[in-house]
C-alpha cells in the first residue's frame, strides 16, 4: 500500500497539495435541497465542457503525489470514465486514499466500475461513501428522489462482497445533518449499526450557500449528541470498521475533527489554522481551481495555463486569496478539510494522542 508516511514533510512545509477533491462532473440523479454545489451552479458553467481525459492526464502530471484524492459532484458515478479518471490519478499520483462519494442510485453500474478500480488501483485505500439522509420513504423524501432508499441499499449488498474479496476496500455512510432529519439522527444511527457488517458511519453538517437556507437552522446539542454516540460506536468496534494502517489515528481523528466543528458553529470562528489553497485543493469539471469548495473566487483556471496546476498556485489571484484564508478570513465545518487541517497541525497532537490511546482501551475522553 502507498504509504502515508511520504508526506510527514508537510508537516512542516506546506509548500505543494497533497490533497485533492475533483468535481468531476455537474450532473447529478438527484434533487437534494440543501446541496451546495448544485446551487451554485449558473448557466455559463452548465454549457461549458467536462475536462476530457487527455487534460485530466496533464493536470494529473502537474501535480505530485496525493495523500487524499476525494472525488465528488453532482453525482459522481454519472461520468462514465470514472474508472479511467481514476486510473489516471493512481498511476501518476499514487494516493494513499481514494474517495468515492454517492448516492447510490445506480447500483449495477456502480458495482462494475468499482470492481473496475479495484482490480487497477491495489495499492491505495479505496473508499466508497453511500448517502443515508433518513430511513426508507423519509430518505426519499429529503433527496426528492423516489425509489432512492432502496436502490442505495441495494448498492451497499452489492458491494459488500468486495469487502473479503479487495484488502484495500472500504464501505461506509453518510448522513447529511441538516434541520429536516437532526431529530431522528438516533434512529439512523441505529438502522445503519444494524446492517450487515454495520458499517462505518459519519455524519457532515450541512453547508454552503443553499436556496432553501433553512436547512441550516440546527440544533448544535443534537449535533453533539449524534457525534459522540457514533464516536462510542466506532470505539467498540474499531478492528471491524477500520482495515487499514493507521486506522485508530484516522479514527481518533475523526472523533477530534466533530468536537471542532462543534466549537467552530459555537463560536462562529475557525478553531485551526486553514491550510486550504496551500496543501488542499479544489478541481471543478471545467477546470477552475478553489483553495476550497466553500470559497467562490478562483485561481484560475488549468485551461488558460497549459493544464499545469503548479503554474495557476502562481497567479497573482492565488496570492491575494491565499492570504485572506491565512488572515482566517472565513471559517467553515468543511470535514474533508478540518481532517489535513488537523493531522497537519502538531499543536493538535496533545489531544490527538490522547484520542488514539482512548481508542486502544475502548475510551471516550
Amino acid at each position: 500500500m502507498y504509504s502515508p508516511l511520504r508526506h510527514l514533510p508537510a508537516l512542516f512545509y506546506k509548500h505543494r497539495p497533497i490533497q485533492l477533491t475533483y468535481f468531476v462532473t455537474r450532473q447529478c440523479n438527484a434533487r437534494c435541497p440543501y446541496c451546495f454545489y448544485l446551487a451554485s451552479k449558473n448557466d455559463t458553467q452548465q454549457n461549458e465542457a467536462e475536462l476530457n481525459l487527455d487534460e485530466i492526464q496533464q493536470v494529473s502530471n502537474s501535480l505530485g503525489s496525493l495523500l487524499w484524492l476525494a472525488f465528488s459532484g453532482g453525482e459522481i458515478f454519472l461520468r462514465k470514465d470514472l474508472a479511467a479518471i481514476s486510473q489516471i490519478f493512481y498511476r501518476q499520483n499514487k494516493p494513499c486514499i481514494m474517495l468515492y462519494p454517492t448516492n447510490g442510485m445506480q447500483p449495477q453500474h456502480i458495482k462494475n466500475t468499482m470492481q473496475q478500480i479495484l482490480e487497477t488501483c491495489p495499492k491505495s485505500v479505496i473508499a466508497v461513501k453511500l448517502s443515508i439522509d433518513g430511513i426508507g420513504e423519509q430518505h426519499d423524501g429529503l433527496r426528492n428522489t423516489p425509489g432512492s432508499f432502496n436502490k442505495t441499499l441495494q448498492t451497499y449488498h452489492d458491494l459488500l462482497p468486495f469487502l473479503e474479496r479487495y484488502k484495500n476496500f472500504e464501505l461506509g455512510f453518510n448522513t447529511v445533518f441538516c434541520s429536516e432529519n437532526q431529530h431522528d439522527m438516533n434512529s439512523i444511527i441505529d438502522y445503519v449499526a444494524s446492517l450487515e457488517h454495520a458499517p462505518l458511519h459519519t455524519i457532515s453538517m450541512v453547508r454552503g450557500n443553499l436556496n432553501e437556507p433553512h436547512y441550516k437552522n440546527i440544533d448544535l446539542e443534537k449535533y453533539r449528541q449524534a457525534s459522540e454516540r457514533l464516536a462510542s460506536n466506532m470505539k467498540k468496534r474499531i478492528s471491524s470498521l477500520f482495515r487499514f494502517n493507521g486506522a485508530r489515528l484516522k479514527a481518533a481523528q475523526d472523533i477530534l475533527q466533530r468536537r471542532l466543528i462543534y466549537a467552530t458553529l459555537q463560536q462562529k470562528q475557525s478553531q485551526l489554522p486553514c491550510y486550504a489553497g496551500l496543501v488542499n485543493l479544489v478541481l471543478n469539471e471545467i477546470g477552475d481551481v478553489y483553495p476550497c469548495e466553500m470559497l467562490h473566487n478562483s485561481f484560475g483556471n488549468v485551461c488558460d495555463y497549459q493544464y499545469n496546476i503548479q503554474k495557476v498556485l502562481k497567479t497573482e489571484q492565488a496570492k491575494i486569496i491565499q492570504a485572506r484564508i491565512k488572515n482566517r478570513q472565513c471559517y467553515c465545518t468543511h470535514e474533508c478539510y478540518m481532517m489535513t487541517n488537523t493531522l497537519l497541525n502538531t499543536r493538535q497532537y496533545p489531544v490527538l494522542v490522547k484520542e488514539y490511546l482512548g481508542m486502544l482501551n475502548g475510551k471516550i475522553s
